[in-house]
């Protein structure tokens, strides 16, 4: 099956394309000028020049495929104006479904993300179906992934065959950036998280978010959305689990919130004095972490057969990938 996927170079489209030519698919993944190709390097991956604002180049990866994967974004949470949020993650979406849908593949799988989802008053886990507006997205990035979602429904309800799929926080093997939760345990690994906050995270193996998009392909409902996590777990028991695993010593100390706030006003002070500083914290990092990321996937659990696998294995995987490629020496 010819299969096209935006975002192969990233972490988790590299997971799924190394996943779909295991189960002997045939893809293409689009590629920017200048990107890091070290997750396609070595794989039989046809390379397609170009980026989410390029039509051609979209319309040439997409041309006979039979399935769609869109998992390019622009994800962080410092050093980038609305402007490049909306033309990458908002518009580039709309740009890959409209180049799917006008060539005929018979399945789109957007990769949306838990940032986009609502988060219940009463601390209990946030589901597909819990109630969230515009209002409740903090900062650019969430803010253009939800905008993002709404036109991937837009293009459903129009007759494309699109599902979405919303990752939790995954971990495991080929980091390479890394991403926001490897920088997590990367940090944790050098001795640079002396403190914790006190909030609450959805932990998934990458391996399984791969295997999750194509049981989305496989047996997803067109127009449904269904979340890819796993454990949830507070930020403490994950750096116990981690130094159980790595022999490091434990984490010990709780920042309270207003200490957080403050070192996050201080951290972004010194990225706008230090040239090229990217700061570890930030004050929208801070407001998300007081609500946590605790969601529930017990709907791609039932309805697609989508794996759960333990937390700590992951962090395993990741901990052992990273040390194996030189990032840390335990």
């Amino acid at each position: 099956m010819q299969t096209f996927v935006t975002g192969g170079t990233g972490f988790v489209g590299g997971a799924l394309v190394r996943k779909l030519i295991k189960t002997g698919h045939s893809v293409r993944a689009l590629v920017r000028t200048g990107a890091n190709t070290r997750q396609l390097d070595g794989l039989p991956v046809e390379k397609i020049p170009g980026n989410l604002s390029d039509l051609e180049s979209l319309h040439k990866g997409t041309a006979g495929c039979d399935w769609v994967f869109h998992v390019a974004a622009l994800y962080s949470y410092w050093g980038y104006p609305w402007e490049d949020f909306n033309n990458s993650n908002v518009e580039g979406t709309r740009h890959v479904l409209q180049a799917a849908q006008e060539a005929g593949v018979k399945r789109i799988v957007y990769t949306s993300s838990i940032a986009v989802l609502g988060i219940p008053d009463d601390g209990s886990p946030g589901t597909e179906e819990t109630p969230v507006t515009l209002s409740d997205m903090v900062g650019y990035y969430k803010r253009s992934k939800f905008l993002a979602e709404k036109v991937a429904d837009e293009f459903a309800q129009d007759g494309a065959p699109v599902i979405i799929v919303n990752p939790a926080a995954p971990v495991g093997i080929g980091d390479h950036k890394p991403t926001a939760t490897g920088k997590m345990v990367l940090d944790y690994l050098k001795g640079k998280m002396p403190a914790y906050v006190d909030t609450k995270l959805t932990i998934v193996d990458v391996d399984d978010v791969a295997e999750g998009h194509l049981l989305a392909a496989t047996k997803g409902q067109i127009g449904e959305r269904y979340i890819l996590g796993g454990e949830i777990l507070n930020l403490k028991e994950i750096l116990d689990i981690m130094a159980e695993i790595s022999g490091r010593p434990k984490v010990r100390y709780r920042i309270p919130v207003w200490l957080a706030y403050l070192w996050a006003y201080l951290d972004i002070t010194l990225a706008h004095i230090i040239p090229r500083y990217v700061p570890m914290a930030t004050p929208e990092k801070v407001r998300i972490s007081r609500r946590g990321e605790a969601f529930d996937s017990s709907k791609a659990v039932r309805e697609l057969g989508f794996p759960q696998n333990p937390a700590r294995d992951a962090l395993q995987k990741a901990i052992e990938w990273y040390q194996e490629n030189g990032y840390v020496t335990i």
